[in-house]
């Protein structure tokens, strides 16, 4: 297969519109991310499964020129080309596609439902784009399409099938995705054939598992007997060494501790790391689908020329990944933050048509009044040192929030309410 599709379409659902989507439907942004998780695989394997559809094919290279990928927070809801792709692909089961992931997730129908119209926007105005940026025409399309089966369901995150969503067979007469069977053989039951589409099938019992079923009843036990016996024998016999190693019981307490912690806990996020983002040729050192690549991505997508206005393009906020102020100030910048803002002043050059808006806010903690003056004051702050690089005519304006936006109780801990404390930007007109 030559592409994954849902890499390619990765690339619009970044941390920033994770941000987002968190702020405006009043949700944590982990359980935004678990629902795209669920979400993503199933309406790329809808599409795979309707990659024949006249009307499905339609939809997806007529949203190249439609600007869908330059609003897919504000203007995926209510879109007829959406709406009509939905409708094809799952028919009468979006509500139970939707319950599926609010249950999944942790977050409301209503959130669900958004993030269904943000997710299947965000995979057609995709593949609209690749395909009219590669000529595929209608056949090439539905190659790509059909070529997702296979992986569909193995994309799913623990915790999910199709079964689980609903989507078992995807409805009507249409066949279901490929799945693989695994043969389960009892020595004492029937063989039972599981198919991992969600059916199983009970096979004529044979006469030769029988058989072998009468010399495991014995034979098992003896070899267990031997081997209990083996292991006992090399207890008895270990050398002195290791009697002695044994011993140290600092080693012991640590190794212990470790085993005591249940699994989950021992499991560590990777940390991010710059990879070279490309702004036409020139190398910015940013995070995969961090603040950088999502605006570059965008403008190289044509959402900015193609967005008819500035209400269009109000809801998309790209979060600053590094730029952060020292607690309490609205003037002094933790260290590392310039390279970002210097990266934005590279970004606005090499789009001089581009115009950019600046947003402060602050966690949930202390007076409004305060949080919204300090949130004010850093969004100034970013906005005068972006006119003193020269793109001042480019910014729009600054504005701070306060905790309007929100989403972490006061009580939790710094670590948890520090998501709400940020600074972003937004394109405008």
């Amino acid at each position: 297969m030559s592409l994954n599709v849902i890499d390619l379409i990765k690339g619009q659902l970044g941390p920033a519109l994770v941000s987002q989507a968190a702020s405006q439907l009043g949700e944590s942004e982990s359980g935004i991310s678990k629902a795209i998780s669920g979400l993503l695989p199933a309406v790329v394997g809808g599409l795979a499964n309707h990659a024949d559809n006249p009307g499905v094919l339609d939809s997806i290279t007529g949203a190249s020129s439609s600007g869908l990928l330059g609003n897919l927070l504000g203007g995926s809801s209510g879109n007829s080309v959406i709406s009509t792709v939905l409708s094809s692909i799952f028919g009468d089961k979006i509500g139970g596609l939707v319950n599926a992931i609010s249950g999944y997730a942790g977050i409301s129908n209503s959130s669900s439902n958004s993030l269904l119209n943000m997710v299947t926007g965000a995979s057609v105005g995709s593949l609209g784009k690749y395909a009219a940026d590669n000529n595929l025409g209608a056949s090439g399309l539905s190659g790509l399409l059909r070529d997702q089966k296979g992986i569909v369901s193995s994309l799913l995150p623990a915790g999910l099938s199709l079964a689980s969503l609903g989507l078992g067979h995807w409805g009507g007469a249409d066949t279901p995705l490929e799945t693989e069977k695994v043969t389960v053989t009892s020595y004492d039951q029937p063989k039972v054939e599981v198919n991992r589409g969600g059916n199983t099938h009970m096979n004529p019992e044979r006469t030769d598992d029988k058989d072998a079923g009468s010399i495991w009843k014995w034979l098992l036990p003896l070899l267990l007997l031997a081997l209990a016996a083996w292991f006992l024998w090399k207890q008895c016999n270990k050398p002195a060494t290791e009697t002695t190693t044994m011993t140290d019981s600092t080693a012991v307490v640590s190794d212990s501790a470790a085993m005591a912690m249940p699994a989950d806990s021992m499991v560590t996020t990777a940390p991010k790391t710059d990879e070279n983002i490309d702004l036409n040729g020139v190398a910015l050192k940013g995070y995969k689908g961090g603040m950088e690549d999502s605006m570059i991505s965008f403008l190289k997508s044509g959402g900015y020329k193609n967005a008819a206005d500035d209400a269009a393009l109000k809801d998309a906020w790209y979060t600053f990944d590094k730029v952060n102020f020292k607690m309490g100030s609205s003037t002094e910048l933790e260290a590392g933050s310039q390279t970002q803002l210097d990266n934005l002043v590279a970004i606005l050059k090499a789009y001089p048509e581009a115009k950019i808006k600046v947003g402060g806010y602050t966690d949930k903690v202390g007076d409004e009044a305060a949080n919204v003056k300090l949130s004010t004051a850093r969004a100034n702050f970013i906005k005068a040192a972006l006119e003193k690089s020269g793109v001042g005519a480019q910014v729009m304006g600054a504005e701070g929030y306060g905790s309007k936006f929100a989403t972490v109780a006061a009580t939790a801990s710094d670590a948890e309410r520090a998501v709400d404390r940020k600074m972003a930007v937004r394109f405008a007109k």
